[in-house]
């Protein structure tokens, strides 16, 4: 493993801090707020591993997160925003296979699409009104970035997804309607 390597591997755990723990937020704005942070270096990870689609949906990643954080001056839970972001991420994955030369092979179209499932998840997740949503929608996303995690390579990120899959499930317990704790 060279340097940028292990730079990008470093980068992707304190990454992954962020959005194992944004998780944990009781409020919206602190889930929001903590991906932020952790997609702004998850895209400089992805991108240092070669990971084009993944860092540029990060960064994108980064840009919702800002919106959604100020979501009733931009009026983000409008669906023109969930339109804009869908649009962006696909117009990400055709231009990975056009522009940036992915090779289009069955399994790469499959493996490159699953970040965009992921980023669109999330997006639900923000336009919704509780961080329950966004735990939900997580439960979409998460498996999604996982598997491409690992084909890309990522070790925090593989390592985020597994714990945020944890994380997601220990919110709900704790914050969200729980049948089992309401007795």
């Amino acid at each position: 493993m060279n340097s940028i390597e292990i730079i990008a591997q470093i980068i992707g755990i304190i990454a992954m801090t962020f959005n194992i723990l944004s998780y944990q937020g009781k409020r919206q704005r602190t889930v929001i707020a903590l991906q932020l942070f952790g997609a702004a270096l998850f895209s400089v990870n992805y991108l240092l591993l070669g990971a084009t689609i993944g860092g540029i949906l990060n960064i994108l990643g980064t840009i919702r997160a800002v919106i959604f954080f100020f979501k009733d001056k931009f009026k983000a839970d409008r669906i023109p925003w969930l339109l804009a972001f869908a649009a962006s991420y696909i117009l990400v994955y055709i231009l990975n296979f056009t522009v940036f030369k992915k090779e289009p092979t069955v399994f790469n179209l499959i493996v490159e699409f699953l970040p965009v499932i992921g980023m669109l998840a999330l997006n639900i997740g923000f336009m919704l009104k509780s961080s329950a949503d966004i735990r939900k929608c997580g439960l979409v996303g998460s498996p999604a970035w996982l598997i491409y995690n690992i084909v890309a390579g990522s070790w925090g990120a593989i390592i985020c997804e597994a714990f945020t899959l944890i994380s997601i499930f220990v919110g709900m317990l704790r914050h969200d309607k729980n049948p089992i704790k309401d007795k």
